[in-house]
């Protein structure tokens, strides 16, 4: 008898242990390349980054397109997994901070993806916007928590630190020094993100 929680391929037949562990080798590949030296790298290159033949990968990913699918796939449920982790491990301001550095990386990888996905971005209904849904409920989470406990403004909404997240992303793409000057920026977001004090609002008393 199968297991009930049995992983099964597209067409519905169990996958192997090996080819799901050749399957995962593959997506973490691609991830880290298309990072490291942008999402054109050859798919070559990243099955031979994942120590599998060109056959295997292609074997598993009908092209580069569902290769970017499942790579998203897996930041997107590591970005969720990471907020529930730090709303667990630390208080609800420094959650809040600790994800919006995560969401920036997120964001310098997701914009190569977006050129790969964009026929998909502008289906309705799409499968990448349900994953940008998912990284909003994640965010809105943290952000209700921030917001309760004093730590955010009450009148900044997951929308917003997103948008800031990903115009950071964008800013800093092409620095020599993309992570000090994405850390700088997100600092400067950090600190409108605080509620404001009369001192912050009115100036300092004579």
């Amino acid at each position: 008898m199968q297991s009930s929680n049995e992983e099964r391929a597209g067409d519905g037949r169990p996958v192997r242990a090996d080819a799901r562990i050749s399957r995962e080798r593959i997506v973490a590949s691609a991830g880290q390349l298309f990072a490291e030296e942008g999402v054109l790298v050859s798919l070559e290159r990243i099955a031979r980054h994942a120590g599998v033949g060109s056959a295997t990968l292609h074997r598993h990913f009908q092209g580069r397109r569902a290769l970017a699918v499942a790579v998203m796939d897996e930041r997107v449920q590591a970005l969720c997994s990471r907020a529930r982790r730090l709303s667990a491990e630390f208080e609800p301001g420094q959650a809040l901070e600790e994800w919006l550095r995560a969401v920036v990386e997120h964001n310098n990888t997701f914009r190569g993806l977006a050129m790969l996905l964009s026929e998909e971005l502008a289906e309705p209904g799409h499968h990448v916007e349900a994953r940008h849904d998912e990284v909003r409920a994640a965010g809105r989470e943290l952000l209700r928590q921030a917001q309760q406990s004093g730590a955010a403004r009450n009148d900044i909404t997951v929308p917003d630190l997103l948008n800031l997240a990903n115009g950071i992303a964008v800013a800093t793409e092409h620095a020599r020094e993309r992570e000090r000057q994405a850390g700088h920026l997100l600092n400067v977001v950090i600190t409108g993100v605080q509620p404001r004090t009369d001192a912050a609002v009115h100036g300092p008393r004579p």
